[in-house]
């Protein structure tokens, strides 16, 4: 993170980035996030650099999308920096250049208008206006629909300087009010929070910024098309899954016989180990809940319960061809070719 960090914040890159120009294009924005993603010694493929571009790029729409006023976009920003720079907090070389950062922006953009905030704001969702990419953590959270477009709130605190929807007041030509009209908002808003510190330090209130990924979810074991609510999602159905248990008894018919047994069963027959030692697979077994332990399916390869006529016919085949003189080693091929036949 300090490689990608103070190539970031370099003097020479942010002198060109604070100059006043037109807005990056998609393209030119992909080739410096991919260049900062590059600059320490990580590495990403193709497939895992737009997965990682996607949610950059959709994370950041959603922030913009959601500021409750076009100023609060600089607070989001302070919120990302704040991140930076805890990340470095240890490194005093690149926390200088963080600290100079802070102060380029609070020098350029707090004296902007509320207007040029709104100019600002308009023209980064223009930017993103043709991104609808579906990001699991917003889909969870159901901030995001299934066609990729944001769901805008109507509930919670008013932006900074407003008040709470539903109340008309008339005013007459000498600035007199003169009569008040309620009406129903169709949502369930609060008031307004207090302002965020626009400083190098301080209290930002706006969690648009934050890392997202600090609020606990419950985990959810598989994909569902209908919605489940927050008591649903956090319970894990342990039963064992009965088509996969009957998939693998008709693999066990296919090859010749089965039988099924409790796993203390002394009897030898064909194991599937999906561990690299026995000793795994013990330590694995007494460490496993109760609630999971399903019965075990033995496959005896040698076993035929279901041999026709015509195999028994080509097997005895088999067996007058091997019977001519050849070496061991054919033999043993032989020998397998017929095992393997005799479990089919």
């Amino acid at each position: 993170m300090n490689d990608i960090i103070t190539t970031m914040f370099n003097k020479k890159f942010l002198e060109e980035l604070f100059k006043p120009q037109e807005l990056y294009s998609k393209k030119a924005l992909r080739t410096v996030f991919d260049r900062l993603a590059h600059a320490s010694i990580m590495r990403l493929n193709q497939a895992s650099m737009d997965k990682l571009y996607d949610l950059m790029t959709m994370a950041f729409k959603y922030q913009v999308l959601l500021c409750p006023r076009a100023k609060d976009i600089l607070l989001v920003s302070f919120n990302h920096m704040d991140a930076i720079k805890d990340f470095v907090k240890d490194t005093p070389s690149v926390l200088s250049q963080v600290d100079e950062t802070y102060k380029q922006l609070i020098e350029m953009y707090t004296p902007l208008s509320s207007g040029e905030f709104q100019l600002i704001r308009q023209t980064l969702l223009i930017f993103f206006q043709d991104m609808h990419i579906r990001v699991s953590i917003f889909l969870k959270d159901k901030v995001q629909n299934s066609n990729g477009r944001f769901v805008l709130p109507i509930s919670g605190p008013v932006p900074h300087g407003t008040h709470i929807p539903g109340l008309i007041r008339m005013f007459s030509c000498n600035g007199e009010e003169v009569k008040r009209l309620q009406f129903r908002n169709g949502g369930n808003y609060t008031g307004v929070l207090r302002e965020g510190s626009f400083e190098m330090f301080g209290e930002r209130v706006i969690k648009l910024g934050t890392n997202m990924y600090s609020v606990s979810r419950p985990v959810e074991t598989h994909m569902s098309g209908t919605s489940k609510n927050s008591a649903q999602k956090k319970s894990v159905n342990t039963a064992p899954n009965p088509l996969a248990k009957e998939e693998l008894n008709m693999l066990a018919r296919l090859m010749g016989g089965m039988e099924v047994q409790k796993p203390g069963n002394a009897d030898s027959g064909f194991r599937v180990n999906l561990f690299a030692t026995d000793e795994e697979e013990e330590e694995a077994l007494i460490s496993r809940p109760d609630e999971f332990s399903y019965d075990v399916i033995k496959i005896q390869a040698t076993k035929n319960q279901q041999a026709n006529a015509e195999l028994a016919k080509i097997m005895g085949d088999f067996t007058e061809e091997a019977s001519e003189p050849c070496s061991s080693s054919a033999n043993s091929k032989g020998d397998d070719l017929l095992a393997m036949m005799d479990g089919l």
